[in-house]
This record gives C-alpha cells, sequence and structure tokens, in this order.
C-alpha cells in the first residue's frame, strides 16, 4: 500500500511568540529549573488550537511548515505598511525560539517525541490584520 499523507492546519491566534529560556530558582536551597509562565501558556494555546483542528498523535515521521505572521506597528503609514508588505519582520522573537515554542506545545498531541519531526519550515510575515502562527502539520498516515 502506498503512504498516504495527512496534512492538518492549526492557527494560533495572537502575536507569535518565542520560547523563552528556562528560568532557575532555590526552593529549600536547592536549584530548580522552570519554564516561565508566559512561555508555558503560550504552549497549552498551542496545543488546545491543536486539539480543536482535530489533531491526533501519531507514531510516524512528521514535517511542520510554521508561518509566523507579525502585526505591523499602528504607527505606520499606509505606504509605510506597503513597504512593510514587501519585506519580511527581523524583529524578536528569533525564528528557531517561534519554533521552538510550536514543537514544544505539539508534544504528545501531535506526536509523542519531537524527534519523529523529520522536516520543518519556519517563517515570519507582516500582518495587516490579525497576528497568528499557522501551523501545517504533515505526517504519514496511521497503519492501523
Amino acid at each position: 500500500m502506498a503512504d498516504r499523507q495527512l496534512t492538518v492546519t492549526v492557527v494560533v491566534p495572537g502575536e507569535p511568540q518565542g520560547k523563552a529560556r528556562a528560568r532557575v530558582s532555590r526552593r529549600n536551597g536547592l536549584p530548580r529549573m522552570y519554564t516561565p509562565n508566559k512561555t508555558a501558556s503560550y504552549e497549552r494555546m498551542v496545543g488546545w488550537m491543536a486539539r480543536e483542528a482535530g489533531v491526533r498523535p501519531c507514531k510516524g515521521p512528521v514535517t511542520l511548515s510554521v508561518a509566523a505572521h507579525f502585526l505591523m506597528p499602528q504607527s505606520a503609514s499606509k505606504s509605510r505598511k506597503a513597504e512593510m508588505m514587501l519585506t519580511r519582520p527581523t524583529k524578536k522573537p528569533d525564528i528557531d525560539n517561534v519554533a521552538k515554542a510550536v514543537l514544544d506545545g505539539l508534544l504528545s498531541i501531535a506526536y509523542g517525541d519531537d524527534a519523529q519531526v523529520v522536516g520543518l519550515h519556519v517563517t515570519k510575515h507582516w500582518t495587516d490584520r490579525d497576528p497568528c502562527v499557522v501551523v501545517h502539520i504533515t505526517r504519514e498516515a496511521d497503519v492501523v
């Protein structure tokens, strides 16, 4: 039987966020590593939006295409916004941190281990409407 590909699109509303570095605190004199609340919240939202889109865990290889859409500044003139639409944002967060937040948010929802991700394409774009992250998840059909 030939391999079948399944693609699901997930839209995560809001300004794209990157994975922040782990923080260290001390409890009873012992160091404790934790993910900052803003990052953990964003990763939960990625997972929730994936579930809402019908994403189910698979055991095979997965390819992701991630497009981060950043809102243009309100202060930009119409002509400046037109120029910006011809370029790509070079602002924070870094593209690899956006990808990491999405990958971690999809863990145990789209795949059991992020080692299953065999392809990743990440881009940044400007938008004059609603900022968001659009994720296309492509996987092989599960064999029954």
